[in-house]
């Protein structure tokens, strides 16, 4: 194991594939996807569901007498729910180590809190609804405020509610120092599902003098050309390191996030970065991220950088 590995608590050997359960479909389609996940990366499985017992008490009001009954009646039902979840899990696959734990803390707050030191997170999101339409918030707090890689479950809508298994990784490429993390997970996982890759670079925000050095040159010559070479860059130490990985070059004068929506419908996993070019710590979560989470037709993996450069 490389020194870097030492240094990044989400590669090491211990750390788990994160699932939250919560009985809808969304999460059990989840639970699924990263029993297979864990199987692909050789990781143990982790089942994590969070009660929200304040949320709980809070509901009962001033009533303390009914509190601790149906603080009783939610665990019992978290316990049921969880067990149901390790079964599930052995019948998808008896070869993956799995175990569970369940908390009082929101799902949110559990998942964020776990994510700090898991392979990675997996979420579950509806089929045919947006972000909010799985447990509340916590899809959107925990693809925001998470650590290292969040990955949410979508289904192709137009499959009735099958999760693609085929098809290239999409990733977006921005220039910013999470889409270079996120160009490094693409690469990873691309090479582990022995697919193709499609890097989308789509400029039509962007400031691209700040990449050709000079503002007035970029936008009299031929900016198709100029950012085709800046995706280029972005990708050939990768695409070295990585020479199973055959990728396909893709620049746009388009929004990105339309573009790896579009891609996402016959791509088997779009990989974005958590925060785009010139993103500030006090943001949720960027516009792109946001955008794929909500309607992309494939599972989206969310990128945080974590404050670490991804090595070529």
């Amino acid at each position: 194991m490389t020194q870097q590995q030492y240094d990044d608590p989400h590669r090491l050997a211990a750390a788990p594939v994160v699932v939250g359960v919560d009985g809808s479909e969304g999460a059990a389609r989840a639970l699924r996807w990263a029993v297979e996940y864990a199987a692909q990366h050789r990781r143990r499985l982790h089942i994590v569901h969070g009660l929200d017992l304040v949320g709980v008490s809070r509901g009962v009001g001033t009533y303390a007498v009914a509190t601790q009954p149906l603080i009783d009646s939610v665990k019992a039902a978290g316990q049921t729910l969880i067990a149901r979840a390790l079964v599930v899990a052995g019948e998808y696959d008896p070869a993956v180590q799995v175990t569970s734990s369940m908390s009082g803390d929101t799902a949110a707050q559990l998942l964020i809190e776990d994510s700090a030191n898991a392979f990675a997170v997996v979420i579950g999101a509806s089929a045919t609804a947006g972000t909010l339409a799985h447990l509340g918030s916590t899809l959107f707090a925990v693809t925001s405020h998470a650590r290292g890689a969040i990955i949410v479950v979508r289904p192709d809508p137009y499959t009735g509610g099958a999760v693609r298994t085929t098809g290239p990784v999409v990733v977006g490429v921005d220039g910013s120092k999470t889409s270079e993390v996120a160009i490094a997970a693409a690469f990873a996982e691309a090479s582990e599902r022995r697919t193709g890759l499609i890097a989308m670079h789509a400029w039509s925000d962007w400031d691209t003098g700040q990449f050709a050095g000079d503002v007035s040159a970029a936008m009299t010559g031929n900016l198709d050309d100029i950012e085709e070479a800046v995706l280029a860059e972005r990708l050939a130490g990768w695409q070295e390191k990585y020479p199973d990985v055959e990728v396909t070059r893709e620049v746009a004068l388009a929004g990105p996030a339309a573009e790896l929506t579009e891609l996402s419908k016959t791509a088997q996993l779009v990989v974005v970065g958590n925060r785009g070019r010139g993103g500030f710590a006090g943001l949720l979560l960027g516009s792109t991220a946001h955008d794929v989470v909500q309607h992309a037709h494939c599972p989206v993996m969310v990128v945080h950088d974590d404050g670490k450069e991804a090595k070529r």
